[in-house]
């Protein structure tokens, strides 16, 4: 990495610039907008609740869907007054996403777009990888992800937009989890299958694959195994919710209308530089 060089964040990466209207009228089922702060008095914002605030403030009707309804409704809360509803879902549970699928189309009239935020890691290297560890993270990062799929196209307004948030771990070995990598690596086919299926109606599916980012998840990894704040970052430093948010709005917006079965990766140049 070359010197690091101190710079200001700017308004967006700080979640201040003023909304622009890039998603007025949309109605957007954000899966995985609560936030769990990992017990942190200072937690900074995560990718799922800057989403939600950021859409909202957009001129998109959100509905924030979180296994934890205290922490959706407190994402709601956040959101420009009246645009933003909670939804309790765990998308480990099948029927629950069909349930959260049908809700938020009866509670925003409808659905133009779609989020799926959702990833847990266990199991560090192959020898602490059990078949119980496996399967449970691939029944939330993946099989959560293609329920979430296979219940939202059907209802899916035509030109909809769905992003699938990923990480660079599905591209550059780091995390130690097989399972976390490997699940997150699977979505990049499901994303591409549910492009093809969503061409005809001009439903566009994109991945945004964020890299070391300054979030409770992100921070508590780092006192798991302090080696990863050191990790060298072309651009000198972990990025913020509000850069996933932006990279997301982007792929949301008709700004992104001839991108479809594309990955984004939001990780200050490590994939593409280093």
């Amino acid at each position: 990495m070359s010197e690091a060089v101190e710079r200001p964040l700017k308004a967006e990466s700080q979640g201040h610039a003023p909304g622009r209207g890039r998603l007025e009228g949309r109605r957007i089922l954000v899966v995985g907008g609560g936030q769990d702060d990992r017990g942190l008095d200072d937690a900074p914002i995560g990718n799922g609740r800057a989403m939600c605030i950021l859409f909202a403030r957009e001129g998109a009707r959100v509905a924030v869907a979180d296994r934890n309804i205290q922490s959706a409704e407190a994402t709601a809360s956040m959101a420009r007054d009246g645009s933003a509803v909670a939804i309790e879902a765990n998308v480990a549970v099948p029927s629950d996403i069909t349930t959260m699928v049908s809700e938020a189309v009866a509670k925003l009239g409808g659905l133009d777009g779609a989020v799926f935020n959702v990833g847990i890691g266990a199991g560090m290297w192959l020898e602490g990888s059990t078949p119980e560890i496996w399967d449970r993270v691939f029944s939330v990062n993946l099989r959560g992800a293609m329920l979430t799929l296979q219940a939202a196209m059907p209802v899916l307004a035509d030109g909809s937009s769905i992003v699938l948030i990923s990480s660079i771990a599905s591209m550059k070995a780091g995390s130690r989890m097989p399972s976390y990598d490997a699940s997150k690596a699977a979505l990049g086919g499901l994303m591409r299958h549910a492009g093809i299926e969503g061409e005809r109606r001009g439903i566009r599916v994109n991945i945004v694959a964020p890299g070391l980012m300054d979030t409770s998840i992100g921070r508590e990894a780092t006192r798991g195994r302090p080696g990863r704040a050191k990790t060298p970052v072309p651009l000198g430093r972990q990025g913020t919710g509000w850069e996933t948010a932006y990279a997301a709005l982007f792929l949301m917006s008709d700004e992104a209308a001839y991108i479809t079965g594309q990955t984004l990766a939001v990780d200050g140049g490590m994939t593409g530089l280093r």
